[in-house]
């Protein structure tokens, strides 16, 4: 009894601690002393508190109760919960909750998610976040429910502005966000905030899967966290790689991942315990925190010029591993902490990802220092923003980065990056081209290989010349141009190297995924790689061809997507280019197809598709078409 009285008490604490944005341990030990008490007494009051209370006369109630997750750190556990239904998932933001209720189109209310029945009214604070529509086109009374946060650049803009303004820095991504909605002045700061929308409660009647959600959230002008379906095991750890990869290199804070039953009808039958739907789990990283000390700061060059900050660290044992070297994030996280040699840091590594720096525990006297010059080329470096970049094109450390990219993307699988170091410093290769200047003759002088390692090399240099077009453009180190974009330009129908080089900045804003700015990056990233294409070209590659139909009645005809789908979006952009359609983004006269499944749509792309006649199908339509 004494034990449960004493772990009732540290939760109230702890609990109290989060919410309040200054938590004292980490998840995975509070999360102990629930799982330590629940075996004590699973009916225990204290593991049914949802949230903090929140303060001052400012409260309002919720009409359906904002619960908290069930939550698992093993796969097995997760797995099991699982059982055979399809489910899906979004990163878990760790931010704030938020509630926003809209009427008659326009928001009526923003408030906290409070203790998960009262919430604090912070609705003149909402209208300046970022992601916040202050109206949408549902005229319904109407709830909309995501997660206030703050991403590595607002933070590091805030926190100048704070300063500036004579207010004390802020220490921290996830705190600042409770900080500010707790302010009764200065709330121009929380234009640094950001809201991701995770759910409707309204409308889920009409929508049949959670992966329409996201869909729907986008039509009326939300930016939600992107639904991933999951059909089996391997989906399933695939993304759990993903999301550790986020978690240390990604722009914002998460703590895991939320998966959800996909069918919405499982949803009502399941239904909630008094803390938690029974839908829904989140699978959270055990992650270990300790503290050490810098003992020197070094810089890494990326492929795009990039300087990223290491903390060379006094060695510390983290969750299985000794850990030196702890990833910094970028210029402005150094630049914000003060980091420099001697700072005591709080470190911590969740999972197998990369450890990084928490926070700063003690600072050491003197002041950070920017790097002048860029430690591979020598060449004075600039501050853009929160980062820092050497722009010389022809830096050795970036010429390697650039190189090692290409071999991963487009498979020249037997070349490793201690061969290829080896093959920089005897000066056979310095750029991507040189790879296939490469003589079996040159190979065998190297150390330890052999004629059977110099066929295989040369073997797979020449294997890599037979790619898709999609692998090719993926391998270059374009700027926006992960595979998936480099897909979509070739599948909307930019199907050869002349195509491609001949892409406009407003042609790609007509492909989905590319907005003005992404199309400006991508097209003046493409624009600089043209000389390296047609040097490539000589060197023999031939595209495989891509499986796209031609003799669909949808071959190249221009389809704009709006409102709700019954199926994912991807899958229909998918079904489309594969039947040779092209996807757009907007309406034009050009367009021949917009697809939507409303029949009097509000949304300006169906206004104007009405207005210049051009012929508007449903989902059904379209899968007609391909079929005939």
């Amino acid at each position: 009894m004494k034990r449960k009285e004493e772990l009732e008490e540290l939760i109230k604490y702890h609990k109290a601690r989060y919410y309040q944005g200054n938590p004292e341990i980490p998840d995975a030990q509070y999360d102990k002393l629930e799982d330590e008490l629940r075996e004590i007494d699973p009916e225990s009051y204290a593991l049914s508190l949802i949230g903090a209370s929140p303060k001052g006369s400012n409260k309002v109630k919720h009409d359906t109760k904002m619960l908290s997750l069930n939550k698992t750190y093993k796969l097995n556990e997760l797995l099991s919960w699982k059982g055979e239904g399809e489910i899906v998932s979004t990163l878990k933001i760790d931010g704030v909750s938020c509630s926003l209720v809209y009427e008659k189109g326009k928001l009526s209310l923003a408030k906290t998610r409070g203790d998960g029945s009262v919430g604090e009214n912070i609705t003149d604070k909402a209208f300046w976040m970022k992601g916040i529509p202050s109206q949408i086109k549902n005229q319904n009374k109407f709830e909309v429910r995501g997660e206030l946060f703050c991403t590595e650049e607002d933070f590091f803009h805030l926190s100048e502005e704070m300063e500036k303004a004579g207010f004390e820095k802020p220490t921290s991504q996830r705190n600042i966000v409770a900080g500010l909605i707790g302010r009764k002045e200065n709330i121009e700061f929380c234009r640094f905030i950001q809201f991701k929308a995770f759910d409707c409660i309204e409308e889920k009647k009409q929508l049949k899967r959670e992966s329409d959600k996201e869909n729907y959230l986008t039509s009326l002008g939300f930016s939600p966290e992107e639904i991933i379906v999951h059909r089996d095991k391997k989906d399933i750890e695939k993304r759990l790689k993903e999301a550790q990869v986020f978690m240390s290199e990604g722009e914002y804070q998460i703590d895991g991942l939320v998966f959800s039953f996909n069918d919405l009808n499982l949803h009502e039958e399941l239904g909630s315990t008094s803390h938690h739907p029974r839908f829904k789990m989140a699978f959270k990283f055990e992650g270990e925190a300790k503290e050490t000390k810098i003992n020197s700061i070094s810089w890494q060059v990326s492929r795009n010029g990039i300087l990223t900050p290491i903390a060379n660290v006094k060695p510390v044992d983290l969750s299985g591993a000794k850990i030196s070297r702890v990833t910094l994030h970028n210029y402005g996280m150094v630049r914000q902490y003060n980091l420099k040699k001697d700072d005591k840091i709080k470190i911590i590594r969740s999972g197998e990802v990369i450890p990084k720096f928490l926070e700063v525990i003690e600072s050491a006297a003197g002041e950070f220092e920017t790097p002048k010059v860029c430690p591979s080329c020598d060449k004075k470096t600039t501050v853009d923003d929160i980062r820092l970049f050497c722009k010389n094109s022809s830096c050795p450390a970036q010429l390697k980065e650039q190189i090692l990219n290409f071999i991963s993307k487009i498979g020249i699988d037997d070349l490793s990056s201690k061969r290829l170091e080896e093959l920089i410093k005897v000066g056979l290769v310095h750029d991507i081209v040189d790879l296939y200047k490469l003589e079996k003759e040159e190979l065998l002088k190297l150390d330890k290989v052999k004629d059977k390692l110099a066929n295989k090399l040369i073997e797979s240099i020449e294997k890599s010349k037979n790619v898709t077009l999609t692998t090719f453009l993926g391998s270059l180190g374009i700027q926006g141009g992960a595979f998936n974009k480099c897909e979509k330009v070739v599948l909307a129908g930019f199907n050869t190297l002349e195509k491609v080089k001949s892409l406009t900045v407003e042609q790609l804003m007509n492909i989905e995924g590319f907005a003005e700015k992404s199309a400006t990056e991508f097209h003046r990233s493409l624009q600089e790689k043209i000389p390296l294409i047609e040097k490539l070209e000589k060197y023999g590659f031939e595209f495989k061809e891509t499986s796209i139909k031609s003799d669909t009645k949808i071959s190249l005809k221009k389809i704009c997507i709006t409102g709700t789908l019954s199926r994912k979006r991807s899958d229909i952009e998918k079904a489309i280019r594969e039947s040779g359609g092209i996807v757009v983004g907007s309406v034009s006269k050009n367009t021949d197809f917009l697809l939507t499944n409303e029949e009097n749509s509000s949304s300006s792309k169906f206004k104007k598709a009405t207005t210049l006649g051009i012929s508007i199908i449903t989902e059904e339509d379209l899968f007609n078409l391909i079929e005939e």
